[in-house]
């Protein structure tokens, strides 16, 4: 599903979830015409995501309201920045204001905390990849914020690359006969990524001739020499597991081409921001 698709899909079932049959608390206070002016604004310093998918709640309570965005996804804010303007019918700001502050905080607090790693990073030429550990329903959009904050998607699901981790491994005997069995295929045209956790497994999918191999869990000098040994082989690395802000760099200077950390979307504290009526 294309980004438009899924964002119309979950602001309708948002407010299906919040509204119900009505917003009886504003229905009963604010009279029906009555038209407001309200500032969506960051309460702490971060990187906003989620304004299209904010200004889709707001169309949806009422098509005349207006959302005008003060800044653009992927922008670094300041404490006490005004992020946009919404006006209208003061019934429709009310009723929207939740939903959209959800999106918009969850969103802006990821892409924020892939910041956060991304400038940890000595070398330009690191990827700071996500993963598959996002919350069910919103991969599309979670994955749309870690590249607001400078990340680089992996794969989008298990459709679309193949990655060989250690169940599959298991369960064929292996890690040589996952592979063979993968290139025994002969119809693939993805590149094969198998996960090793020692340095035997590494040769192994070395021998193999992986194209990439994840290296996960490993201490910083095994990750070392794994990484050295996969370079004289021409292959990809990747490295995995247990990673922080406070190890990145560390991780970063082993010479691995990629970083992976589900940190960025299954942990990433919401961005505070909030909507005050003017």
């Amino acid at each position: 599903m294309s980004i438009k698709e899924v964002t119309d899909f979950l602001v309708k079932l948002a407010l299906a979830e919040d509204v119900g049959r009505g917003d009886i608390t504003t229905l009963t206070v604010i009279a029906k015409g009555q038209k407001a002016k309200a500032v969506i604004t960051a309460k702490e310093d971060g990187v906003i995501a989620g304004l299209a998918i904010a200004t889709e709640v707001f169309r949806h309570v009422d098509h005349r309201v207006r959302f005008a965005p003060k800044v653009k996804d992927g922008a670094f804010v300041k404490k006490g920045k005004v992020v946009a303007v919404v006006s209208g019918s003061a019934r429709a700001i009310l009723t929207g204001e939740r939903t959209a502050l959800n999106f918009l905080q969850h969103l802006s607090g990821i892409a924020t905390t892939t910041s956060q790693f991304v400038k940890k990073l000595n070398s330009k030429k690191v990827k700071m990849l996500d993963t598959r550990k996002t919350t069910p329903g919103l991969r599309v959009l979670e994955k749309y914020a870690v590249r607001c904050g400078g990340g680089v998607n992996h794969r989008m699901g298990l459709y679309d690359a193949i990655l060989i981790k250690d169940n599959h491994e298991k369960l064929a005997g292996g890690i040589g006969r996952a592979i063979a069995r993968v290139k025994g295929q002969g119809s693939s045209s993805k590149k094969i990524e198998v996960e090793a956790g020692t340095l035997a497994q590494v040769k192994q999918a070395i021998a193999m001739k992986a194209d990439r191999i994840l290296l996960d869990n490993m201490t910083l000098k095994t990750l070392r020499r794994a990484v050295k040994l996969c370079k004289k082989a021409g292959i990809k690395t990747e490295a995995s597991g247990g990673v922080n802000l406070a190890n990145v760099r560390a991780i970063d200077r082993t010479g691995v081409d990629y970083i992976s950390v589900g940190a960025l979307t299954h942990s990433a504290p919401a961005l505070d921001i909030n909507l005050k009526i003017v």
